[in-house]
């Protein structure tokens, strides 16, 4: 097959390129939305503490206020998760919940450092809502 060259390509065509990326950006921005609302329902506002391996409490409302999604055009893929919390030091707490890890901790102006065992939210979520992820792209690039 020397000499032999492929010039032109049937998916290459703007008008398809445009569909395909028009559909993408749809199809993962409902996936996003669909996880950040099963990760939110999860999480419940209460004084009590989750049991490790559950999903945590919300004791003020910000973990369950700061979840967003958002596509992203160069990669082509959708980032879903908590906002990095900046009030009183929290910055830490989503990452910490997720996949548990030691923090301090401030109670009556005394810091304490403390083992957090894991209350994941987002990775349940994820695998929950992945199993419709099919159903979205079908029939989505007209």
């Amino acid at each position: 097959m020397a000499g032999f060259k492929i010039t032109h390509l049937f998916f290459d065509s703007p008008k398809i390129i445009r569909s395909v990326d028009k559909s993408t950006r749809k199809v993962l921005s409902k996936f996003g939305a669909f996880v950040r609302r099963t990760a939110k329902q999860s999480i419940r506002k209460r004084k009590k503490t989750s049991t490790p391996g559950s999903p945590p409490s919300s004791h003020t409302g910000l973990l369950k206020r700061f979840i967003f999604f958002g596509y992203d055009p160069q990669k082509h893929s959708v980032v879903i998760g908590p906002t990095r919390l900046t009030e009183n030091n929290r910055g830490e707490a989503p990452s910490i919940l997720e996949y548990g890890g030691r923090t301090t901790v401030e109670a009556n102006n005394k810091k304490t450092r403390v083992r957090i065992r894991t209350r994941p939210f987002m990775g349940p979520a994820f695998e929950k809502e992945k199993t419709n992820l099919p159903a979205l792209w079908k029939n989505s690039i007209k």
